[in-house]
């Protein structure tokens, strides 16, 4: 895939300018979107990244195509579990609901940034260092069990990075509207606002380092890379919004996001077998083992497990609300449990 400095310009610029198109039309005035705005967008920005897809495909061709989508269903599903995070943040720091377009806006610039410096460094280790596919790949799988076992445990609103700022400046307990710092008798201080959006930009840090190991593990272009990171971001913001009452309900997407880390690491450990070439001897003649597993089964492999871990999580959910209210009906009359032992 042939990518000139022109177009890498172009995407780049034109990503740049959704962003400020999306600060100055929708986040520069604090509000709360509504439902139809959200959703509005949301399907906007999907689309997009949809007709994006297609767009490869028809000129680069389906395989590079098929690695741009399984990148995209994966970095959008590890984009949706970061919201589980910015929720848990939002919600620590009290940041008002008109305030939080703003955190997050910022927050997706942030993580942006910083996956863009990855995403530069991961093509030049691939480049020149065939065997950092090892690396990556070791790095996925233990990422898949931490993210099975410590999911959700942690606070990083509260946690060591955090207490170290804290410590270092100067934090002021109160909101000033959206500023970031005030000004008290004389001294500047850094509001809760300011605090929210270091606490955001640093578990975008972390979360980078599952991020863009994970992407690399479906495709070696860093404009596929690119291209789908962006597109997973853009919308964030309004799925936030749209989605912020389900986040909750998906209880089982930790695990799904755990098994797709997993197998991605998996075939990046055979891909790097594959690449460095290290065969078994059978019988005097040498034979390469380490098959390459094709991007169409990633794409369906990647696909099946979102849709068997939503499923699963909104079947569990409705269950246990179930447990909790139950109910039967009686000559087409709701009959709650509450309301019998009322009577009783």
């Amino acid at each position: 895939m042939e990518i000139t400095p022109v177009v890498w310009l172009v995407t780049i610029a034109v990503t740049i300018a959704f962003f400020v198109y999306e600060f100055y039309a929708h986040v520069r005035t604090p509000h709360e979107p509504t439902v139809r705005e959200s959703a509005r967008w949301s399907v906007f920005y999907i689309s997009l990244a949809l007709l994006f897809g297609v767009g490869i495909g028809l000129v680069s061709g389906w395989d590079f195509g098929g690695e741009y989508f399984a990148g995209y269903l994966t970095e959008k599903a590890l984009s949706i579990d970061n919201l589980f995070v910015f929720l848990l943040i939002m919600s620590s720091f009290a940041v008002p609901r008109k305030y939080q377009q703003k955190v997050l806006m910022i927050g997706i610039v942030i993580a942006l940034i910083m996956r863009g410096a990855f995403i530069a460094l991961g093509a030049t280790l691939i480049a020149n260092f065939s065997w950092v596919f090892y690396i990556f790949g070791a790095l996925l799988l233990v990422l898949a069990y931490r993210q099975v076992v410590s999911h959700g445990e942690s606070d990083p609103a509260n946690g060591k990075f955090m207490t170290l700022v804290r410590r270092v400046l100067p934090v002021h307990d109160e909101y000033n509207e959206d500023r970031l710092t005030v000004k008290i008798k004389g001294k500047r201080f850094i509001t809760p606002m300011l605090l929210t959006i270091i606490a955001i930009g640093f578990v975008d840090l972390v979360f980078a380092f599952d991020s863009i190991p994970a992407i690399y593990g479906l495709t070696d272009e860093a404009y596929i890379v690119f291209t789908a990171n962006a597109f997973a971001l853009m919308g964030l913001r309004q799925l936030y919004f749209l989605i912020g009452g389900l986040l909750e309900r998906l209880v089982y997407l930790a695990q799904g996001l755990a098994v797709i880390l997993a197998f991605i690491g998996i075939k990046l450990v055979l891909h790097a077998m594959h690449v460095n070439e290290l065969p078994f001897v059978n019988g005097g003649e040498h034979i390469a083992w380490a098959p390459e597993i094709p991007i169409w089964f990633s794409l369906l492999f990647i696909t099946a497990t979102i849709l068997v871990a939503t499923v699963a999580s909104l079947a569990k959910t409705r269950r246990d609300a179930g447990k909790n209210d139950p109910t039967r009906v009686e000559g087409g009359t709701v009959i709650h449990a509450e309301d019998e032992k009322l009577k009783n």
